[in-house]
Formats: structure tokens, C-alpha cells, sequence
């Protein structure tokens, strides 16, 4: 069997678990690999982190059971550090994202830059021909190139995820996940009887972090600095708010303004931030169309292929994970950048990725920088 050699990213859940399970029944050699990418000592992880007290951090529990799935699979296990890298490419980006009072996604860059990164370049020094992970996402080798297509299971699809990959990184990944449903993967890691996995929850929270008290978490690293709520209809003040970097636009929740009602007794949702006056602006949906735009402007855009389209493409959109596929005409711009038209649409706010399918095949992604209304003119809020 040409080009066997893979490299496994074996994170100690089930997903990973079960790939290292099929690739082995596949005839692969395979090579299971724990990446470590966070130290919360290190990274000053202390306010809102809910680990700090148990004998364990919760990367170490996952490294023991990950240990376990290759002790009981009869499988290699090494253990690679990419805190570093991490910290340097993801969480700086991720940071520097909040700072401009954007939402950034720190799982796509996790994955640009890490996952199918630095892991990969490590695996083909270390002489391996392939990289495998456990997302649930489809490669297809058509029309002499790779290309990345939606997972079989629609509920688990993680190929929003994967939209800054190159043709190069997506020939050389494999996803085993990509037929399978979770239910499945659950029951073949019980058929297995991969006890250290087989019931164990799915992992949630900031890639290679965990979960955290959000607000706590980021308070680590960007101070709070309490300021003014704003209801921008009116100009008016009308609550205060903890730090205006930790909300997001088209919140409702935790705005701490229940009491407050305007019109008709409508709640108000976050649309927007001055960060630079520390101010947070609200509005209330009933009534105000401050929560639509009808276009935007991506930074690093990425297609994945070479049939990169001229002129107007239309396309499908998912503005958020677990977003509906909403249609968008494309315009590609120089030093990749991009511009999405759409007809109106809801809480589409700068730092998001948008990502781009025709059908079920991933055309790629790229950074929302800018928002326009329907006259093309820039909403600065």
C-alpha cells in the first residue's frame, strides 16, 4: 500500500479515537500523535478557568486517555508541543481580533495554522505521507486537484472549519469521519470497547483551551473597562456595560438592561461598538433595521481549487457554524480580498468567517473587515 504512513491527531475523544480505529482496519501505518498547544500556567489562564483545582489539567486527563486508545488499539503514540505556535498565530490573531472589537473564530485558524499547519509540516519531516484528523468533512480528489465537501452528517459537519486550507493541505489529510454519523462513532467505540472514550463527552470551548468562563478568561488578557450603553435610535444612555469588548453584535442575553423597556416593550440586542469611546451600542429589533447590511467586505479570502471564478459567482453562504447556507454573489478583489453582496440579511458583524459552498463542495473562506448597508455606504457602528 503506496503512501501509508499517516499521522494521526489523537485528541483522547472518540472522534480521533475511532479514526485511528479505521485506519488501522484500512491498512494504514499508523502513528497517533497528542498535540499539547496550551499551557495555562504559562498563558496566565487563571481567572474564569474552571480546571485549576483538580489533581489534573484537563489536557493532561486528555492525554491519558489518549494514551489508553493507543495502548488498546496496539498503535505508537508520541507527544508533540506547539504552545508556542499557538500562541504566536491563533490566540495573538484571536486577541488582536477582540482588541478592534471584532468576533473572531479561533477554531479556523487552529486549523490553518496548527492542525493542518505546523503538525503537518512536522509529520512530513518525520517522513510521514499523510496527516488524518477527526472532523467530520469530505475530501474528494476530482479534476486532477483535492477539494473539501460537506460531512455526511449534516447535525456534526465541521467543514466550516476548514475553509483556510490549501489544495495542498486537503491532499494530504485524510478524514475518516466523513461517511459516519456521531451516533455511529459512539457505537463502534463501544463495539470496540474503547472504555476510556466510548462515553465521554465531546469537548467544547476555545480550540485547545476548554471551557471557560468567558468574560473571566478574557479578562486575563483584556482588562475590563466598564463604559456606556447606548441606544443608538435615540443617542441616549441607558445602561453601563463591563467592558465592551466582551459582547458581540446580535446579542440579547447578559446585557444586564431586563428592566429597561422602549418601545412596545421590545428587548434590545448589541449592534455594534465604538471601542475607541468604550462605547456599546443597542437597539431594539422591533422597529429598527439596525441589525440588517446587504454587503461585506472578507480579508484573506481563500478558495480551495484552482477554478477560481471571474466576474459575479453565486454561491451559498455560512456566515456562523451552525448557520444556515444563505445565497451570496462573490466578487474577488486583489490581495485577497473579497466582496459578498446578499439580500438583507441579519447580525452579519466584522471578525466572523464566512464560508462559501456551491452545493455540498467547500469553496473556501475569508474574514469579514467591513459591513455595508443597501445604499454601498459603510456601517461604522
Amino acid at each position: 500500500m503506496e503512501n501509508n504512513k499517516v499521522l494521526l491527531g489523537l485528541s483522547g475523544g472518540v472522534d480521533s479515537a475511532i479514526c485511528a480505529l479505521l485506519l488501522k482496519q484500512q491498512g494504514y501505518d499508523v502513528t497517533c500523535c497528542f498535540m499539547r498547544n496550551w499551557d495555562s500556567i504559562a498563558n496566565s489562564d487563571i481567572l474564569g478557568n474552571p480546571t485549576l483545582n483538580g489533581s489534573k489539567c484537563s489536557q493532561e486527563l486528555d492525554y491519558d486517555d489518549a494514551t489508553e486508545v493507543a495502548l488498546e488499539l496496539d498503535l505508537p503514540i508520541i507527544r508533540k508541543d506547539f504552545i508556542d505556535e499557538y500562541w504566536n498565530e491563533v490566540f495573538t490573531l484571536f486577541l488582536d481580533t477582540y482588541k478592534k472589537g471584532y468576533t473572531p473564530d479561533a477554531d479556523v485558524f487552529c486549523n490553518k495554522y496548527i492542525k493542518f499547519g505546523h503538525f503537518y509540516s512536522f509529520a512530513k519531516e518525520n517522513g510521514f505521507d499523510l496527516i488524518a484528523m477527526g472532523h467530520y468533512a469530505t475530501r474528494i480528489d476530482e479534476y486532477n486537484e483535492s477539494h473539501l465537501y460537506k460531512g455526511f452528517d449534516k447535525e456534526k459537519d465541521q467543514s466550516y472549519f476548514l475553509g483556510q486550507l490549501s489544495v495542498d493541505q486537503v491532499s494530504k489529510s485524510i478524514f475518516p469521519l466523513a461517511s459516519l454519523t456521531k451516533k455511529e462513532v459512539r457505537e463502534l467505540a463501544k463495539k470496540a470497547k474503547l472504555k476510556s472514550v466510548m462515553n465521554k463527552k465531546d469537548s467544547t470551548g476555545i480550540c485547545f483551551i476548554g471551557e471557560r468562563n468567558f468574560k473571566q478568561f478574557l479578562n486575563n488578557y483584556l482588562p475590563s473597562k466598564p463604559g456606556n450603553i447606548i441606544d443608538i435610535a435615540t443617542n441616549t444612555k441607558i445602561a453601563r456595560h463591563d467592558g465592551v469588548l466582551y459582547y458581540t453584535v446580535g446579542q440579547h442575553k447578559g446585557l444586564n438592561i431586563g428592566g429597561i423597556k422602549g418601545r412596545d416593550n421590545a428587548p434590545f440586542f448589541v449592534v455594534g461598538k465604538d471601542v475607541a469611546k468604550n462605547i456599546l451600542y443597542v437597539a431594539q429589533e422591533k422597529g429598527t433595521n439596525y441589525r440588517f447590511s446587504s454587503a461585506c467586505l472578507l480579508s484573506s479570502f481563500n478558495w480551495i481549487g484552482s477554478d477560481i471564478p471571474k466576474g459575479e459567482y453565486e454561491c451559498k453562504c455560512k456566515f456562523r457554524y451552525r448557520g444556515k447556507d444563505l445565497p451570496v454573489k462573490l466578487i474577488l478583489l486583489k490581495n485577497n480580498q473579497a466582496i459578498l453582496k446578499y439580500d438583507n440579511y441579519e447580525y452579519i458583524t466584522k471578525g466572523q468567517v464566512a464560508c462559501l459552498y456551491l452545493g455540498e463542495r467547500l469553496l473556501g473562506s475569508g474574514v469579514i473587515e467591513a459591513i455595508y448597508d443597501e445604499k454601498g455606504e459603510v456601517i461604522k457602528y
